[in-house]
């Protein structure tokens, strides 16, 4: 049996001895009908956030929603979590789409839940006393809880249905980003959207643009961390709010492709996402855009369609994508890294350590297991039936046999200091492009990073000009990209 905390009851019956109403409301109240612990919990009550902050000293008040935060902390005064408690209120009004235009503070809880979401989110439970005798109570740990359901929020988790509150047109245009926590539901609780529900969101789809990118990557983030984040996506393209959200993903619809695909480049990204064994939103979404370019690099060739270079036509636009979302700069560049290296070339036998070495190089030791996961999704996501086929299996021994090799000029036994003390170079350009040429060399042959042999070899390329370095440096650190050019070439039947 599922057992509220104690802070939380604590709070109860101080709002219940002052006299006033107070009841858990919202998300918690749907998880403990659902017997899932819940992540937060929520309380709404008649008394006036000034009385809020009277009956619980340590709260802060600083809104006109009438939502008091307490913070509930341990003896060492750390936050471990934070109780919003909020004013019955009513909200008119909603002209952007965004925010109410007026809240009234109400006296009565129906008022309240009635200007909420969705069914199973405007469900509350009231504390009762020991002596207290009601239908429809429930019980938590040696607690009694009367339960306040007005528009059959239990009967829709019973039937798995996300379904507005009231008229969903009225829901929806009060706040648009309630349609995109539509299809977070539905995700996150595994749960069906009610058809009017539905028809609701298509009809009012482009109303999302009043929305700031920052709400929307949020929940879209929220989508893709869910059980089913390919089922999201679905969702949100057959709702219209995809064009509105992502719409570089729908020119794929339609587009099909060569050889072992099967599926359309939005239904295989799609699909990608489906199969991608990773939780990390980051590479799930990297799975999910991996071929976004390919409707922009479409040609054909002595016949054949090719989508050559898609993967850094694609990672431009994922740029783009997650820069217009909002996204991190960290979180931009991982992403956008993923996508630019998913067609990496690999052959047994053809592949050597130094251009594992250079992998590593590009793509970063970090990102290596993502990047096979990625290529994982994109197999599977193309309908081949082996997710991990030798050569993968392969790569992730070379990975691990050339992992403490040399790959970045930190790794090197020589630095800018050494060249700038013992060979007389003056600091400036010239010291980066020499240890880049050193790098690139140890890269080819990890024997060659002795202390020695770098002095030595620094020496030589004194005499080079600055340009002549940085091109020797590209070509040995990158490899002129011969090895991956025969791939592309090859899958697609060119000379």
């Amino acid at each position: 049996m599922l057992e509220i905390p104690k802070h939380i009851i604590d709070i109860l019956r101080t709002f219940d001895k002052s006299g006033f109403s107070v009841e858990l409301v919202g998300g918690s109240v749907r998880n403990l009908l659902m017997n899932q612990i819940p992540s937060d919990y929520d309380l709404t009550t008649n008394a006036q956030p000034e009385q809020i902050l009277k009956l619980l000293p340590n709260s802060k008040y600083n809104n006109d929603f009438g939502t008091v935060i307490l913070p509930i902390k341990d003896k060492d005064d750390k936050v471990l979590s934070v109780v919003e408690i909020t004013t019955y209120r009513s909200e008119t009004g909603y002209s952007d789409h965004r925010h109410p235009g007026s809240v009234k503070f109400e006296t009565d809880i129906k008022a309240d839940l009635r200007r909420r979401d969705f069914t199973v989110n405007a469900m509350a439970l009231r504390l009762l006393a020991k002596d207290e005798k009601q239908d429809g109570v429930y019980q938590f740990g040696k607690y009694s809880f009367l339960l306040i359901d007005l528009f059959k929020g239990k009967k829709d988790i019973k039937e798995k249905i996300v379904r507005a509150v009231g008229e969903p047109e009225f829901r929806f245009k009060e706040d648009a980003l309630r349609m995109l926590r539509a299809v977070r539901f539905c995700v996150q609780l595994d749960f069906e959207l009610e058809p009017k529900t539905a028809r609701a969101i298509t009809k009012l789809a482009a109303s999302i643009k009043f929305i700031a990118n920052e709400r929307i990557r949020d929940e879209l983030v929220k989508i893709l961390s869910s059980k089913k984040p390919d089922v999201g996506i679905e969702l949100l393209f057959s709702l219209k709010l995809l064009n509105y959200i992502i719409p570089e993903l729908i020119a794929g619809d339609g587009v099909k492709q060569n050889h072992h695909h099967i599926y359309t480049v939005l239904k295989h990204n799609t699909l990608s996402l489906k199969h991608c064994p990773n939780p990390d939103w980051r590479v799930r979404l990297a799975s999910l855009l991996h071929d976004v370019g390919k409707p922009k690099a479409r040609k054909t060739i002595k016949g054949q369609t090719t989508f050559y270079n898609h993967e850094y036509i694609g990672a431009k636009m994922v740029d783009k994508i997650m820069t217009r979302l909002r996204f991190s700069q960290e979180d931009k560049e991982k992403v956008v890294n993923l996508v630019r290296h998913h067609m990496f070339y690999y052959n047994v036998g053809e592949v050597t350590a130094t251009s594992v070495r250079r992998l590593i190089r590009k793509v970063g030791k970090e990102n290596l297991s993502d990047l096979i996961d990625l290529r994982v999704a994109d197999r599977l996501g193309s309908g081949t039936p082996k997710a991990m086929p030798y050569k993968l299996r392969h790569l992730q021994y070379m990975i691990d046999k050339v992992q403490h090799d040399p790959v970045s000029v930190k790794n090197l036994k020589i630095d800018g200091n050494d060249l700038i003390n013992e060979l007389s170079i003056k600091p400036g350009p010239q010291i980066g492009a020499i240890l880049d040429v050193l790098l690139g060399e140890v890269i080819v042959d990890p024997s060659l990073n002795k202390k020695s042999y770098l002095k030595k070899r620094a020496k030589e390329l004194l005499s080079y000009n600055l340009l002549d370095l940085r091109k020797k440096a590209k070509d040995l650190i990158e490899g002129k990209r011969e090895e991956e050019d025969k791939e592309i070439k090859n899958k697609f039947k060119v000379k």
